[in-house]
């Protein structure tokens, strides 16, 4: 089969612009670098990344690494924030927002409640003068000259930037906060992420009075304080039996506050969602966060065939870069 030649060419090609795009970073690592990873590790919350379309699929990659290397991370989705998943951050987090352009409309939209929340905002971004550099605490350039891509279209050398940088940031954390091998192989049971996401639901979940519970014919300041209570953003609405029958979480409360400004009268039933995600305690760790994922929620009520509550797990207590507490039995 003749090889052919010019096809060759064009993919030496990409990697030569990548690989210089990566390479002019490494000029640019200055102060600005320094004090966010200083800000990091001084920090008492986590890491939160956010980003849409391939800048998010990034995020999600720096997420997963920082959470494998002992920096509590997540990911927020930004279209998903605007509706409520804004009730994850607290003034003590970290958010760092990828955009190339820094003119991103999802993300100009919640920098606003980030900040008023108290969080620190990190812009991973190709232009110092955007709105996203303009109204970040910190600017990190992950700027790049050009694409790979031949139109100058698809997102190519500038998401692989914005990895390395993560990449950098990541080891650098690792080496600051002297994460061995050790430490690796706790936040990696049996020595793998692998067979951390195939540690079975029931062994993981929170339980009994962990559970934030509410019958739906309480009234929604009861919601309201067992949420604040729980500290998990959201309650599990049942009926005498435990048999789930809903869900309250702080974006339903928000939205209804936005409905109507004096909602402490209604009840619980008027505010909940009726079909809430949910998964049985036999399955695995893996399965929960691809439906959680998938369904950019953070909550998971943990049922049996009847749909009884045996307990309820969050995204972060399962990806939070902590090590997990098995429950016995």
């Amino acid at each position: 089969m003749r090889k052919d030649s010019r096809l060759i060419k064009q993919a030496r090609e990409v990697l030569q612009i990548e690989a210089q795009g990566i390479l002019d970073l490494v000029e640019r690592i200055g102060p600005e670098f320094e004090e966010v990873v200083e800000m990091i590790l001084n920090s008492k919350g986590r890491v939160i990344l956010t980003g849409i379309g391939k800048s998010g699929i990034v995020g999600r990659k720096i997420t997963a690494t920082l959470n494998s290397t002992g920096t509590p991370s997540l990911f927020l989705h930004p279209a998903e924030a605007v509706h409520g998943d804004l009730g994850v951050v607290t003034a003590d987090d970290i958010v760092i927002a990828i955009s190339n352009s820094g003119y991103t409309k999802e993300l100009a939209s919640i920098l606003p409640s980030l900040k008023g929340l108290g969080a620190k905002v990190i812009a991973f971004s190709g232009d110092p003068e955007s709105p996203l550099a303009r109204e970040s605490h910190l600017f990190i350039n992950v700027g790049v000259e050009r694409e790979a891509c031949p139109m100058g279209l698809a997102p190519t050398t500038s998401t692989t930037a914005a990895l390395a940088m993560g990449d950098a940031l990541a080891v650098v954390l690792i080496n600051r906060r002297q994460f061995n091998r050790r430490d690796f192989k706790r936040f990696h049971p049996g020595g793998s992420l692998g067979d951390r996401l195939s540690i079975r639901i029931k062994e993981v979940m929170l339980k009994d009075d962990k559970i934030p519970l509410v019958l739906k014919d309480q009234a929604i300041e009861e919601a309201i304080f067992e949420i604040d209570r729980k500290r998990l953003g959201a309650s599990l609405v049942v009926d005498d039996g435990l048999v789930l029958q809903g869900i309250v979480t702080d974006g339903d409360i928000r939205r209804s506050l936005i409905k109507r400004r004096d909602i402490m009268g209604l009840k619980v039933e008027e505010v909940m969602s009726t079909s809430p995600k949910m998964i049985d305690e036999g399955k695995r760790v893996a399965e929960a966060v691809a439906l959680m994922e998938h369904n950019a929620v953070t909550v998971l009520p943990v049922v049996d065939r009847v749909k009884r509550v045996r307990g309820i797990i969050h995204l972060h207590g399962l990806l939070g870069g902590k090590e997990f507490r098995l429950n016995d039995g």
